[in-house]
């Protein structure tokens, strides 16, 4: 056979002029040389245009790399929604470093595992968190330089570092020449979820999907340039579903909000004319739930992208009800937060509210950064039928999709199982094509957006002297989407018999208080004949208290 010389691939190689691997920092520098004196953060009475945050995040990338911070190394950084995360979403892997953002709700052990399995080199912590960080720090097995955030809003707590995140910043060059990355597939965060074990897994970002989920966040929420919005989603979670490197691309302004509560989200949206802000269903419950004081009046419709615990119909119909503009998604932290979208359609304009909010609540279709999406029969890998009625497991394939967790190759090769990242999810597919959640394979429970494992509150319970069996399910709540609800069988014989109430607060002592029981019934607990505990009889009574 004759060999055939492709013309398109002869004297046509990458080179520095025609290829740059995708990286979202670019994002930053396009929006400081384009708009330098648009505001690009907000935070009480402080300012910045787009040219100090590309400036700062270029001093604090200098300052991390004099301090021996190297490629691939990991910084951790715990903090609120304050403007010193945001900076550190560009500053860090302007270093080629990778960033860590803690979950600031974990207690001292969980943050203490996370610092040791990442191999922290440097954390920077919010005074707000001293505590719990204090601890932490005591447990870890290596030696961590810590840099305090100071913040006049919050009285501050004991200082731990060597010094000061604004002393950080002031001894950075401004005109530092900030790594470029040499491969897009090079890390850029690490993310931890509890999955459905107790100790979190690391999922690895990397610079060509947190680049191209930035995108798709802009393209399929049809956001117009110089949007405001408003930092509700904690940026710890997927990144803050990407949005610092979206809102840079779209020269936007972030209004920081250290507090989440209804008169601040409220008074956020007045003062600053906010347009867009992302939240898990307990954001949208303070805001159906709040009293009048409470409220103001919104100028113009404002929008709100929602996920975490599948929204119940009629919480996204009092939310547009009152003015906003409801769009909903579906992701995990696996797939650099959303990555499913409820794609709206004109036609359904002309149906009742019920209705619409009754299609809203499906999770929907792919992202324009998603290859693929399927629900699936995980055993056979064929799809189920588009009948909106038979159970599958929900599939991805994509360029959103995580690297791999770290440093764990079984759980990464269990999840990529058959060429597919396996959600854990189980949904139906509709006729239409969009997916729709009906529970979780893995028991899973996501209270205020927060992954939290039925597992580790078991094992807590178990340490309790008087717990014979326990079993933890979720259960439906109007303000936190779902909240862990437990059943225990006590043992006969211990006297004298511990309450609800002395069980709940033996959890909150023992782990993060918002992953403690809100309900604990005792009784005996249905099993099958070979003793297996049937937890889906345990949500129908949760469901029904």
């Amino acid at each position: 056979m004759k060999t055939f010389n492709n013309p398109y691939e002869s004297n046509l190689a990458k080179n520095r002029a025609n290829y740059v691997p995708l990286n979202p920092i670019g994002f930053l520098e396009r929006s400081a040389r384009v708009f330098p004196h648009r505001t690009s953060i907000i935070h009480g009475s402080l300012r910045y245009t787009w040219l100090d945050t590309f400036t700062r995040c270029r001093q604090l990338a200098s300052a991390i790399q004099a301090l021996g911070i190297q490629k691939g190394e990991t910084v951790s950084v715990m903090a609120p929604n304050v403007p010193a995360l945001y900076e550190a979403h560009f500053g860090i892997p302007m270093a080629g470093a990778v960033l860590n953002a803690l979950n600031f709700r974990l207690d001292a052990d969980s943050i203490a595992f996370i610092l040791d399995h990442a191999e922290s080199k440097l954390l920077i912590a919010d005074c707000e968190f001293s505590e719990t960080i204090d601890r932490a720090l005591g447990k870890v097995n290596r030696d961590i330089t810590v840099i305090d955030i100071l913040d006049d809003a919050v009285q501050h707590g004991k200082l731990l570092g060597s010094m000061s995140y604004e002393s950080l910043i002031s001894q950075g060059n401004s005109d530092f020449n900030w790594h470029q990355p040499e491969d897009e597939w090079d890390a850029i965060s690490l993310n931890y979820t509890s999955g459905t074990t107790g100790n979190p897994k690391g999922v690895v970002y990397h610079h060509r999907g947190a680049y191209l989920n930035a995108i798709s966040n802009a393209l399929n929420w049809k956001m117009r340039l110089h949007p405001t919005y408003l930092w509700t989603l904690p940026m710890f979670h997927c990144n803050g579903w990407c949005f610092p490197w979206t809102i840079a691309m779209m020269s936007g302004t972030s209004v920081c909000l250290r507090k989440v509560d209804a008169t601040g989200i409220f008074n956020a949206i007045d003062q600053h004319r906010v347009t867009h802000f992302c939240g898990a269903p307990i954001v949208l419950g303070m805001i159906i739930n709040s009293e009048e004081m409470e409220r103001k009046i919104l100028k113009s419709p404002v929008n709100v992208m929602t996920a975490a615990a599948p929204p119940p119909a009629t919480v996204l119909e009092s939310m547009e009800n009152q003015g906003f503009r409801m769009t909903h998604v579906y992701g995990l932290t696996e797939t650099y937060g959303p990555a499913v979208i409820c794609e709206w359609h004109e036609e359904w304009n002309q149906l009742d509210s019920t209705k619409q909010a009754e299609l809203k609540s499906r999770q929907g279709v792919p992202y324009t950064a998603l290859s693929g999406l399927e629900v699936m029969d995980p055993e056979s890998m064929s799809n189920i039928p588009a009948d909106g009625t038979e159970l599958g497991e929900v599939m991805f394939r994509g360029n959103n999709v995580m690297k791999g967790y770290l440093k764990n190759p079984q759980a990464t090769d269990e999840a990529f199982a058959g060429g597919w990242f396996h959600s854990g999810d189980i949904g139906v597919v509709h006729s239409d094509q969009y997916i729709q959640l009906k529970d979780r394979s893995k028991d899973i429970i996501i209270s205020g957006g927060e992954n939290i494992s039925s597992i580790e509150i078991e094992d807590v319970l178990f340490r309790h002297p008087a717990v014979m069996e326990a079993a933890v399910v979720a259960k439906p709540d109007e303000v936190w989407g779902e909240t862990p609800c437990a059943f225990v069988n006590l043992k006969p014989q211990y006297t004298p018999m511990p309450t609800a109430e002395e069980l709940i607060a033996h959890c909150k002592s023992n782990m993060a208080r918002f992953k403690a029981p809100k309900n604990v019934i005792f009784g005996e607990l249905p099993k099958t004949s070979t003793g297996k505990i049937q937890k889906f009889i345990l949500r129908e009574r949760a469901n029904k208290i």
